[in-house]
């Protein structure tokens, strides 16, 4: 498990060995240790009920952390509320005050911290002006669609300019353009304004287009922390292959191990190649991993003598930028590959026998 020490001592934001348990009995976040750097755009995915969230919530102040240290900027905050810390917090609900205008939203958190009036209204014109709702300061929220409301939930996050900035799921109630709008304004904010923020979601898709860095949970630890392409390209566990994008599995037992390739015998006694990741002896069981627009079925592009399956076409799908094909490989119907829309590209047609293979560097023999 590779837990990040990213900016060293200078961590803006450091958990040092942070447990979380409700009943005293059960840990939902277990030894935790993450380093944030000043800047840095940090995505916490993971499933329903991985600890990601708690951690969130840890941060902000709503919830105390059960054993060990949270810094910001060196200090430990674990006995600060919540209004004292100087976060910004977005919501996916939005929570805005009905009774308020848009503009007297936004200024309700610098009157609580008591700046004069001139002031205010300058904050409040250039945090709408950053989220292009200028012309709105005089709605109310019942006024506005949820993408507006999403918008004016983010100004008020930036309003007293903060240091941090945590979001809670903030797009989840939006439709799929909005929401994928919404990811490169905020990402671009964030970027532009150099605030440090961290990021809960559990949409894989918005953490690979928005973060510096994913921490991906489950079962209270984090299971990897690294960039998106690395995440991706790289998993270091079967946990972290299966959730981030799509992913080919197969089961079988390694057979031998030369260097960086991995020899593995498939339970339909099938050889094929793969990169020891997580395995390191003959005899171990192990699943293989394999992306399905990795996977080649024209021979030109593999390799000499690199092993290849044999494969049933059983359903193509024509996705307008890329085509989508179901196969059955060594006993599993839902090997998938993926190929782009090129003028030169097949199209495979159900019921046609192929043969498959991969560059070895690109199938990772992980943890059974």
């Amino acid at each position: 498990m590779t837990q990040t020490d990213a900016g060293g001592a200078d961590a803006f934001v450091r958990f040092d060995h942070v447990q979380k348990s409700y009943d005293g009995e059960t840990l939902v976040v277990k030894d935790l240790n993450l380093a944030i750097a000043k800047g840095e755009f940090l995505t916490m995915l993971g499933p329903s009920g991985s600890g990601k969230t708690t951690c969130l919530m840890m941060l902000a102040g709503f919830e105390t952390a059960t054993h060990g240290d949270i810094k910001l900027d060196g200090r430990p905050i674990n006995n600060i509320p919540p209004h004292k810390r100087g976060i910004g917090m977005v919501f996916q609900n939005y929570a805005l005050f009905p009774h308020m205008t848009v503009a007297e939203n936004l200024s309700f958190p610098l009157e609580v911290r008591g700046l004069g009036k001139s002031e205010r209204e300058q904050k409040v014109k250039r945090a709408l002006d950053m989220v292009q709702m200028g012309a709105f300061g005089g709605r109310r929220p019942a006024q506005l669609s949820g993408g507006q409301q999403q918008r004016i939930a983010l100004a008020r996050a930036l309003v007293f300019e903060p240091e941090l900035v945590l979001m809670d799921e903030p797009l989840g109630a939006l439709d799929k353009q909005l929401r994928e709008h919404m990811q490169f304004e905020i990402t671009r904010l964030a970027h532009e304004l150099g605030i440090t923020t961290v990021y809960v979601t559990h949409d894989q898709t918005e953490a690979l287009t928005m973060s510096d860095n994913i921490a991906v949970f489950d079962d209270g630890r984090i299971q990897q922390l690294a960039p998106p392409a690395k995440l991706y390209e790289e998993p270091e566990n079967s946990f972290v292959a299966q959730f981030i994008g799509e992913n080919n599995t197969l089961l079988g037992t390694v057979k031998e191990i030369k260097g960086e390739i991995a020899i593995v015998q498939l339970d339909d006694g099938e050889l094929i190649d793969a990169k020891p990741v997580n395995v390191s002896k003959p005899g171990e069981r192990t699943r293989v991993s394999i992306r399905p627009e990795r996977v080649e079925y024209n021979k030109a592009r593999l390799q000499q003598g690199v092993h290849t399956l044999k494969a049933e076409v059983l359903e193509f799908i024509y996705m307008g930028d890329i085509f989508r094909t179901r196969l059955r490989v060594a006993g599993n119907d839902d090997f998938v590959v993926k190929t782009r829309n090129a003028p030169d590209q097949i199209r495979l047609e159900p019921g046609s026998q192929i043969e498959i293979g991969w560059l070895p560097q690109d199938c990772r023999a992980l943890d059974a």
